[in-house]
C-alpha cells in the first residue's frame, strides 16, 4: 500500500482574546480547499484533528475545548469599503462536522493583526505609529467589523498592559467595532424574530420560561438562572461535569432555534451546533471566579453564564458579549432586567472568569429597536507561524 507524504500549508496559531486557532491567508490553501465545500472540511478537520471520539484532540492543533477548535480562512476583499474577509470555522471536537453558521467574537480581535502582519493591507495605510483601521466583512454572518490595531515602528504591536479576565497575561488592547450588529446572516428576520423581547419559550417534558430571543452578535437564547435552578455564580465544573444538565441545555437550545426560525425542528440541533447560544442572567451577586479572584456585586450590573458547543464557557464568547450589551441596551429584556432595568449604553457583567463591559448603541425607530453598533477591547496575539501539516489525499491536491 502507498501512502501519501504530508503537504505542509502555510499557517499562523493566534490567540484572540479568550479563544485561540489556526489562522490561513485562502491563497495559501490547497487549491481545492480554497472553495466551500467538503474538501475546505476535511482539511480543517484534520488540521484541528477532528474526529476524535477520544475528545482530546492530540493528532491536531485543537485543544479539545470550544475555544480552542477553531480555524479562520482571510482574504483581501472585493467589497467596497473593505479591506479584508474574514470567514470563521467552528470544528466539532467529537463529529466530523465545522459549522460555518456564526462568528467568532473572540478571533475577531486577531483577524486584523493577522492582516497587517501577512501583507493583506496595502503598506500605506499602516502607520509607523498609533492605530490601523481595519474594516474587515464577517462572510458567515454577512456583518463589518472595524478592528482597531495598534502599531508600533510600523509593526503590530502584542505587548501591552491591557488584561483581559480569562487570559493569563497582559497585552496589547485592540478595540473592536460590531457594526449593525443585529439581525444575523442568512437567516434573516429582525433583532427579535418573535417580536417581542420576552417571551414564553415552552419545552415539552421541561417546562415553560421566559426568554429573551435576540438576533445580535450572534443568535442567543437567554433565560433567567433562577428559573432553571441556578445562581449565575456557576463555574465550569457545577454545569460540564453535569450530563444531565448539559443535555436539558441542549434541549432548550434547541427549541429556542426552532422558536427563533432557525431551524425547522429540533432534530436539525445536531448539525448546528455553534448557534444559537444559550446563556443565563441574574442580578449581581459576590463570587469566586475560576482564577481565585473575587468578583463583587458592586463591581458588576448582572452575571451571565453561557453555553458553547455544548459546554458552559469558561469566559464569555465575543458574539455573546455583544447580544449581551445589546440586550442589556433595550429595556424589558431578560437582560436588562437583570442588571436593574432602564436604558444604558454599556454593561458590566459577570462571567466564570471575571468581569467584562461591552457597549451597544440601541434606539428605537417606527417602534422597532437597532442597534447601530457595540463596542468592546479585546487582545490578540500571534503563538507559532509557519507550517501546518496534514497527511497528503486526493482531495486536497
Amino acid at each position: 500500500m502507498t501512502f501519501l507524504p504530508q503537504i505542509r500549508i502555510p499557517a499562523t496559531y493566534m490567540r484572540g482574546g479568550t479563544s485561540k486557532g489556526v489562522f490561513f491567508r485562502l491563497q495559501d490553501l490547497p487549491a481545492a480547499a480554497r472553495q466551500p465545500g467538503p474538501a475546505r472540511d476535511a482539511l480543517l478537520q484534520r488540521v484541528i484533528g477532528s474526529p476524535d471520539p477520544y475528545g482530546k484532540q492530540i493528532d491536531g492543533m485543537g485543544g479539545a475545548t470550544s475555544s480552542t477548535s477553531k480555524t479562520v480562512i482571510v482574504s483581501t476583499s472585493a467589497r467596497p469599503g473593505h479591506d479584508v474577509d474574514y470567514l470563521f470555522g467552528q470544528v466539532a471536537i467529537d463529529k466530523a462536522f465545522v459549522d460555518w453558521s456564526g462568528n467568532c467574537g473572540n478571533l475577531s480581535a486577531a483577524v486584523g493583526p493577522f492582516a497587517i502582519a501577512n501583507g493583506l493591507l496595502p503598506a500605506e495605510r499602516i502607520p509607523r505609529n498609533g492605530r490601523c483601521t481595519v474594516r474587515i466583512w464577517q462572510a458567515n454572518i454577512g456583518k463589518t467589523i472595524v478592528a482597531h490595531v495598534p502599531i508600533t515602528d510600523g509593526q503590530v504591536q502584542e505587548t501591552g498592559d491591557f488584561e483581559l479576565d480569562g487570559v493569563t497575561f497582559p497585552a496589547a488592547e485592540v478595540q473592536l467595532e460590531f457594526m449593525d450588529p443585529a439581525d444575523e446572516g442568512e437567516d434573516g428576520g429582525s433583532m427579535f424574530p418573535t417580536g417581542k423581547l420576552v417571551d414564553d419559550l415552552e419545552v415539552p417534558g421541561i417546562g415553560a420560561f421566559k426568554a429573551t430571543l435576540i438576533n445580535a452578535g450572534i443568535p442567543t437564547v437567554f433565560l433567567n438562572a433562577k428559573d432553571i435552578g441556578y445562581t449565575g455564580t456557576e463555574l465550569q465544573g457545577a454545569i460540564n461535569g453535569d450530563k444531565a444538565a448539559l443535555a436539558r441545555f441542549e434541549t432548550l437550545r434547541a427549541w429556542g432555534a426552532v422558536r427563533m426560525g432557525l431551524i425547522r425542528s429540533i432534530d436539525e440541533a445536531a448539525t448546528r451546533q455553534h448557534t444559537p447560544k444559550i446563556a443565563f442572567v441574574a442580578p449581581p451577586a459576590d463570587y469566586i471566579a475560576s482564577s481565585g479572584k473575587e468578583v463583587r456585586a458592586g463591581d458588576v450590573d448582572l452575571l451571565v453564564r453561557a453555553l458553547s458547543m455544548g459546554q458552559l464557557h469558561h469566559a464569555m464568547m465575543g458574539t455573546a458579549a455583544v447580544a449581551i450589551g445589546t440586550a442589556a441596551a433595550i429595556p424589558g429584556t431578560l437582560v436588562n432586567l437583570a442588571a436593574g432595568g432602564g436604558e444604558r449604553q454599556a454593561v458590566r457583567f459577570g462571567h466564570p472568569s471575571g468581569i467584562l463591559r461591552v457597549g451597544a448603541e440601541a434606539r428605537q425607530q417606527d417602534g422597532a429597536w437597532i442597534v447601530t453598533r457595540a463596542l468592546m477591547s479585546r487582545s490578540a496575539r500571534v503563538l507559532m507561524e509557519g507550517f501546518v501539516r496534514v497527511p497528503g489525499s486526493a482531495s486536497l491536491e
